[in-house]
């Protein structure tokens, strides 16, 4: 119950112990073909070029940057969090130069600011940023964001690694130009590959540099012709098959439940998880309007040793949270409720661990309320879904 990787579905896991067959067999190279249009739900898209990438997040976020960015080229990186601060790495990586947006830990990225440094730099071709920051729990506007991204001439590269399948995502809607993600957090699947699209006009871009990509093996260029339409493909890598049987599963599940419904039930659980720990008088660092229902990021109480309390839940619960980042080190913890792993009964069991272990350093709390509210919290949730069905 941390920022990832989740809790992985049984039939995904199961999924991934089918023999391996080769990277183009036809049989495989049907497969592919269903993993691009179960991402294209997934992400919301209509894009061709969506695809897992052979390998996690991190190379997700490195495909859109050193395709899409040129040395010379400058970029407008906005961070309020660590992830943010990556996204400069890369850009320097391209020889490019970083302008960047900064706002503070726990809070979103401010569209004012973002206008304000486009104004200010009007030869920026890229806007950059994280939709859900996974180091402090906050959601930003990612439409407004793109939006003004656009009306300057840029295109947007946006992360959406703790987001996708957890909260809604419009890649089309929003006009996104490159998105990527990973295979560990709200789809439940085990890490090491990263879902990506890019538009038409990222495509463009990709096709129209005035120099090679930079990496041989994230060069879309080349990608392109493994992962194109139907059965005639380049061979470029020896595709990570079991892995992606995982993914496929994990989509798989993704479309049986649906995808709001996928989102609803995440917000459901954050809401069960918010009233237990606000019972117990414990609070959030963002505010509710930007607070992503998967990623939760706590204050520690005064008083408490935070290492401690994460170490007890381990050993003697087996349930595992994160711990702050940055300038959110030993400040904070983050709970996970991703994928399999969000349900009331992770939200029941770490509520009632996360009490006794508190009680156990002298943390004064009323004894048994936090499960109370929690259970309160699932019980008007359903009378609201009762309600809205018969409405």
């Amino acid at each position: 119950m941390g920022p990832g990787p989740s809790d992985v579905d049984p039939r995904v896991l199961e999924a991934m112990a089918r023999p391996t067959i080769g990277h183009l067999d036809p049989l495989f190279v049907d497969m592919m073909d269903e993993l691009k249009g179960m991402l294209q739900y997934a992400f919301r898209t209509r894009n061709a070029l969506t695809l897992p990438i052979s390998a996690p997040g991190s190379a997700g976020m490195e495909t859109a940057f050193v395709n899409l960015v040129e040395p010379g080229d400058t970029v407008i990186v906005c961070q309020n969090g660590v992830f943010g601060g990556r996204m400069k790495e890369n850009v320097e990586r391209c020889g490019a130069t970083p302008v960047m947006v900064e706002d503070e830990w726990g809070k979103p990225v401010d569209p004012q600011k973002l206008e304000d440094a486009l104004k200010a730099h009007p030869e920026a071709r890229t806007v950059a940023f994280v939709q859900a920051e996974t180091s402090t729990g906050a959601e930003s506007d990612t439409r407004t964001l793109v939006e003004i991204a656009h009306r300057h001439d840029c295109l947007a590269i946006v992360d959406t690694v703790t987001a996708l399948g957890g909260t809604p995502i419009e890649t089309d809607a929003w006009g996104i130009d490159a998105v990527y993600s990973g295979s560990q957090k709200c789809l439940s699947c085990t890490p090491g590959l990263s879902p990506v699209s890019f538009s038409e006009a990222a495509i463009a871009r990709i096709r129209n540099r005035k120099t090679k990509v930079q990496s041989w093996f994230l060069d879309l260029n080349l990608v392109m012709g493994y992962w194109g339409e139907g059965a005639k493909r380049a061979y470029h890598h020896t595709a990570p098959i079991n892995a992606l049987y995982g993914l496929h599963e994990s989509l798989v599940l993704l479309q049986e439940e649906g995808l709001e419904n996928a989102w609803a039930r995440h917000r459901r659980n954050h809401e069960a998880l918010r009233d237990g720990l606000e019972a117990m008088g414990l609070s959030f660092v963002v505010a509710p309007e930007h607070r992503l229902p998967q990623l939760n990021a706590v204050r520690v109480p005064e008083g408490v040793d935070e290492a401690t309390v994460r170490s007890a839940l381990l050993s003697d619960y087996s349930i595992e949270i994160g711990a702050g980042l940055g300038p959110l080190a030993g400040r904070i913890w983050r709970i996970g409720l991703m994928g399999y792993a969000s349900n009331p009964r992770n939200v029941y069991l770490l509520l009632s661990a996360l009490e006794a272990i508190l009680a156990a350093q002298g943390y004064a709390l009323p004894r048994g309320a936090a499960v109370d509210a929690a259970r309160a919290a699932y019980a008007s949730g359903n009378e609201n879904l009762k309600t809205a069905a018969n409405g």
